[in-house]
């Protein structure tokens, strides 16, 4: 019996919204909701691009984003597709051209502006490239850049511009017979994202594609994509999702993910519990929670990890997660397996231990899902 038939109270009920592809990614509908990041190395750089793709899909991402401001990107972008291991989405600001370009040098999805790509009959030609080519089409609204007609008549950016804006670009869309879209209304402020999207939701089946944008640094922009995001996603809504920070893009898949597996949408590595140390800690949490979140990194299988410095809480953490150690005195510590006591081992022999027997309880793991 799962988790969420015991403790109904967990279910979020998704927004209905129909599915389309990004290369081989299914975003909507009743798919995994996706973690996207985007590169910030030069795309004619290809070695270095090409590298950070790497890095960020071996940390998870589903989708990496590409810029694509020049003709020599577009051209760089053909060989930066053929080494991705995930599809790949063009970034396209201001020239129409580099939308074609992309599509025909192999990109997965094209993510166009559309306060600042130019007049519908370009919009119309980056269409065609897309459907010639498979492509799929992201409609990323700004609040930054919204179009002047729509900033005259709001007086200011606010969810309803943003939203009217996405509207009219959805009916050039579908005018064309062109629904493998979906859509984002970003801004760098939380209330007007959040109002954006839930507008957004009810106006259309589309896909959404989450994200604070701008967020800030890599704890500012955390706390704001988390409580944006979070907010969203445990309403229902988002199909697919960006943490927008100034930091290594790798740093945006682990929190994207992070956010999705507090709310039990998504669930990738090791969830560590730890408690955040006190006066009676048994050994130094802290230390040990960060040296076990980097030598357990690489594990991708779904489990769960608890890390307590005594045994208020220990005990009870332990009961719940396929690897526990609670702190104890006299340099040791109880080891706690599948909710259950097993064994001591003391403070000095514990980091090794522990990475041990999560690695043998993940290999179990995915050894009786091949089953």
């Amino acid at each position: 019996m799962s988790l969420n038939h015991v403790r109904p109270w967990r279910n979020i009920y998704r927004r209905k919204s129909r599915q389309i592809h990004v290369g081989n990614v299914p975003i909507g509908g009743d798919a995994p909701i996706a973690v996207q990041t985007m590169t910030n190395t030069p795309t004619t750089d290809v070695k270095a691009t090409v590298a950070q793709v790497q890095a960020a899909a071996e940390a998870g991402a589903d989708i990496v984003r590409v810029s694509v401001p020049d003709e020599a990107s577009s051209k760089a972008l053909k060989e930066i597709v053929a080494e991705s291991p995930v599809p790949i989405v063009a970034d396209i600001h201001f020239h129409y051209r580099r939308g074609i370009e992309s599509a025909e040098a192999g990109a997965a999805c094209l993510r166009i502006n559309p306060g600042n790509i130019g007049d519908e009959k370009r919009v119309q030609e980056v269409i065609s490239a897309a459907r010639d080519h498979g492509c799929s089409i992201r409609i990323g609204v700004n609040a930054g850049s919204l179009e002047k007609h729509l900033l005259e008549k709001y007086g200011e950016p606010c969810p309803d511009a943003m939203v009217e804006s996405a509207l009219e670009h959805i009916r050039i869309l579908e005018d064309h017979d062109f629904r493998e879209y979906k859509i984002s209304v970003k801004a760098s402020d939380v209330f007007m994202s959040v109002a954006a999207y839930q507008q957004l939701a009810e106006a259309t089946d589309a896909p959404l594609h989450l994200g604070i944008t701008e967020a800030g640094g890599f704890v500012s922009g955390t706390i704001k994509s988390a409580i944006g995001l979070g907010n969203l996603l445990w309403m229902g809504i988002g199909d697919t999702l960006r943490v927008s920070l100034s930091a290594d893009p790798v740093e945006e898949v682990r929190v994207g993910f992070e956010i999705l597996k507090s709310l039990g949408l998504r669930h990738r590595g090791v969830n560590i519990i730890s408690c955040p140390s006190c006066a009676r800690q048994g050994f130094d949490v802290i230390k040990t929670v960060e040296e076990l979140e980097n030598r357990l990194a690489h594990i991708h299988t779904p489990m769960s990890l608890s890390i307590i410095g005594c045994v208020v809480n220990g005990p009870g953490e332990a009961l719940m997660t396929d690897v526990g150690f609670t702190g104890g005195g006299a340099g040791a510590g109880m080891v706690y397996l599948a909710g259950k006591q097993d064994h001591k081992i003391g403070n000095d022999q514990m980091i090794d231990h522990i990475v041990e027997l999560v690695e043998k309880r993940a290999a179990e793991i995915e050894a009786a899902a091949g089953e």
